[in-house]
């Protein structure tokens, strides 16, 4: 081989390595948030695990609609309230003399009660649930002598276990792997939020809305509140709501809870299938309080810019979350990657 040739070669493999860096840069740019196997970096927050609800009436600001799908709240409200007007059993008797107007009163009120007493302190005494029947992860959770959440997850099993005729069953996960993708699986409303926080990024996400009964869009959040440890989560994380693909949008900021004015601009309106699979590019920055969404359906076709945000002081350091609004629904997300600090602001997919 002359030294000419084998220099070629070796700047072949000289600029080959730089190029496959230069790719391998560009690609660690942008992490990966879901492996497809495991909801590792992810936690998640199931509303009914804590509160009580009732079909029909509001609660906490948001209309409970019925569903066979619902987990956690009241089946059957005339058995219940029956029950806790004239039920003899020592639950009943303690539960009446501590919500004894509200009991008499209307649905919601008698809810907003109970959802404050499963708050805390605990409810248990052995003499008191001595006939009920506690299911594992009561009695595992009771020998934990937990406080804060858990606490509160303590007493609405103590309370559905107590009623099993006319409390259903709650859960307190409501996301899973499924076929690749996080599922989720409509057990009732929550989100599954980053471990991390995130100020200024770019995140992408392949998704499609399965089915939901009663149905609403997929719901993204950004610029959310980590919950303290311990405390109740915000509603929604507190956050700033994109309805994916085709961008209806909500603000849950604490004092607002309505679907914002002018700081929300509808770019494109949009038509595109909900139950197809759409890639979906979200830009934000913190520091500004904007941000911007743009969705292509097929995926790998061109984007357009759908929704666009801006309101300094929404900006917030925090999680990214999905958002399960109400039981029923079921939502696939995969492929998620996030680009920290991106050189501009810039929609990639647009171009």
């Amino acid at each position: 081989m002359s030294e000419t040739n084998h220099l070629t070669r070796r700047s072949w493999m000289k600029l080959a390595g730089i190029t496959a860096a230069g790719s391998f840069v560009r690609r660690a740019a942008a992490a990966s948030l879901f492996d497809g196997k495991t909801l590792d970096g992810w936690i998640q927050i199931e509303n009914s695990a804590t509160t009580l609800s009732v079909p029909g009436i509001w609660v906490g600001g948001r209309s409970i609609t019925p569903t066979t799908s619902s987990s956690g709240g009241i089946t059957d409200p005339a058995a219940f309230t029956g029950k806790l007007t004239n039920g003899t059993d020592a639950v009943s008797v303690f539960l009446r003399g501590r919500l004894q107007d509200s009991v008499k009163a209307d649905p919601a009120a008698l809810v907003k009660d109970l959802n404050e007493m499963i708050s805390g302190p605990s409810i248990y005494d052995r003499a008191r649930f001595r006939n009920v029947v506690l299911r594992p992860e009561t009695e595992q959770l009771l020998q934990q002598n937990p406080s804060g959440q858990q606490l509160a997850r303590l007493n609405k099993l103590l309370l559905e276990d107590a009623y099993p005729g006319e409390l259903a069953k709650s859960v307190s996960t409501g996301w899973v792997v499924k076929d690749g993708a996080m599922a989720s699986t409509g057990s009732g409303r929550g989100v599954i939020y980053t471990a991390k926080d995130y100020g200024r990024y770019r995140v992408m996400f392949t998704m499609r809305h399965v089915s939901g009964n009663p149905d609403h869009q997929a719901c993204v959040l950004v610029f959310c509140s980590r919950p303290p440890a311990g405390e109740k989560p915000l509603d929604a994380l507190g956050g700033i709501q994109f309805q994916v693909p085709n961008g209806g949008h909500w603000d849950y900021r604490p004092g607002m809870n309505n679907n914002g004015g002018p700081e929300f601009t509808s770019v494109t309106k949009t038509h595109f299938d909900v139950h197809e699979w759409s890639r979906v590019e979200i830009v934000a920055d913190a520091a500004k309080g904007t941000a911007r969404l743009a969705v292509a359906q097929p995926p790998g076709s061109k984007a357009v810019e759908v929704l666009d945000f801006q309101d300094p002081a929404a900006g917030k350091v925090g999680p990214i979350a999905w958002q399960m609004h109400n039981a029923g629904l079921f939502d696939e997300y995969r492929d998620v990657t996030i680009e920290s600090d991106p050189k501009d602001d810039d929609l990639i997919t647009v171009k």
